[in-house]
């Protein structure tokens, strides 16, 4: 497929857009509210931001258009005379060579940005000149101003919020909310106009926190009574006759808010249990429910571990494999003496899915802040990887 020379053009910024736009989802997330006037005749434009992370230059690139084409000025005599350097400004953070000039190094930038904005891009500039370690904003040098009225070009004010929170100077990495507040175009804005403006920009509020509409109607769900009649359910449903494992519920559910794992875990070994000593009854009577995902081999083992052993068997399946059902039919056909099954039978499933609460309660804490915001996905992930998993399992028994 042939692209047009704007598509050319615009390609570099658009893959440059979709790795940035994927660090910053990973870093915390990233919203942006306004939008990069268009520029009537083509030219592009002018972007001022305040400073305060090297998180900065990422979060701009991930969430302005790729149609303003944005660009960032970097010192030629260092980031473009050795190939790799300018391979890795040029393809991760759109570089604007500026050369050192006889007339100093203002003559320098101009003459590059003249280029770039006639090219139509957005030329990005960081008017502090240094990372804030306090979140204020310094005052403004009076770069961008002069390019306006050299150039002729609207100025942007932009406020960047969060950025510090997740790669602060002199800081440790931790995922935070960013934003990116885009204001009104300035024509010919003094320094000090345009740092009033970022100001206030800044002034707003704090960064929005994007959260996943699958997590919160997962999250609510967990929350209410429902939450806790699913668990129960799903535990009572997985011991007769359900394919997908008791555990697998905590998984896709109860992670979505830790505090209520607890409480879900009981539900659920509570159903779990009934479900074990109903199928158990059931098949004493003679009477048998659907097994799918189950093997020869799998009943086998089973029936094999209970007549050894007798009801203290079943605690082979908290790690062998067995599906909880075929446990519970296989002592309901041997006959097991109840009162001790039950017993056993509740060690067993308190040991196994107690445990696995536990694994969750702490990785869904760990991750709680990715998953308020890429629920879909995990679920996504998770569901990909049990299928997975459950395959192997199959495949191993038969």
């Amino acid at each position: 497929m042939r692209l047009l020379p704007n598509q050319r053009i615009h390609l570099p910024s658009r893959l440059r857009r979709g790795l940035w736009r994927g660090a910053c989802a990973l870093a915390g997330g990233l919203t942006v509210s306004g939008q990069l006037p268009a520029s009537p005749d083509g030219r592009g434009r002018i972007l001022v931001a305040n400073h305060s992370s090297h998180a900065d230059t990422a979060a701009l690139m991930a969430g302005l258009p790729p149609s303003g084409k944005p660009v960032f000025a970097a010192a030629a005599d260092y980031w473009f005379d050795v190939w790799w350097r300018r391979a890795l400004i040029t393809g991760l953070a759109g570089g604007l060579p500026v050369r050192r000039h006889e007339h100093g190094a203002y003559a320098g930038l101009l003459a590059a940005a003249r280029e770039a904005v006639d090219d139509g891009r957005t030329v990005v500039l960081y008017p502090e000149g240094t990372r804030s370690t306090d979140g204020s904003v310094a005052e403004f040098a009076s770069g961008a101003s002069r390019l306006a009225h050299d150039l002729n070009v609207p100025v942007v004010p932009v406020a960047l919020l969060g950025t510090g929170d997740v790669l602060p100077k002199r800081g440790r990495f931790r995922p935070a909310p960013m934003q990116i507040r885009i204001g009104a175009a300035m024509h010919e804005p003094t320094p000090e106009q345009l740092r009033t403006r970022v100001s206030a920009l800044l002034g707003l509020g704090p960064a929005e926190t994007k959260t996943s509409r699958t997590w919160r109607a997962v999250h609510s769900l967990v929350e209410s009574r429902w939450g806790l009649l699913l668990a129960g359910g799903w535990g009572f449903a997985e011991a007769i006759s359900w394919p997908v494992m008791a555990e697998m519920s905590l998984v896709f559910f109860a992670a979505a808010e830790p505090s209520r794992i607890p409480k879900f875990s009981g539900a659920l070994i509570a159903g779990s249990l009934t479900g074990v000593l109903v199928n158990t009854v059931a098949a004493r009577n003679g009477r048998t429910f659907p097994a799918p995902w189950t093997t020869p081999r799998m009943w086998q083992t089973a029936a094999r571990d209970l007549r050894e052993e007798g009801p203290r068997g079943i605690l082979h399946q908290a790690l062998n494999g067995v599906p909880v059902k075929v446990y519970a039919r296989t002592a309901g056909e041997l006959r097991c003496s109840l009162v001790p099954f039950t017993g056993w039978v509740a060690v067993e499933r308190g040991a196994r899915l107690g445990a696995i609460a536990v694994g969750v309660y702490g990785a869904s804490v760990f991750l709680n802040p990715w998953l308020r915001r890429l629920y879909g996905q995990y679920l996504t992930a998770t569901g990909v990887g049990f299928t997975v998993v459950i395959r192997q399992i199959i495949r191993a028994w038969s």
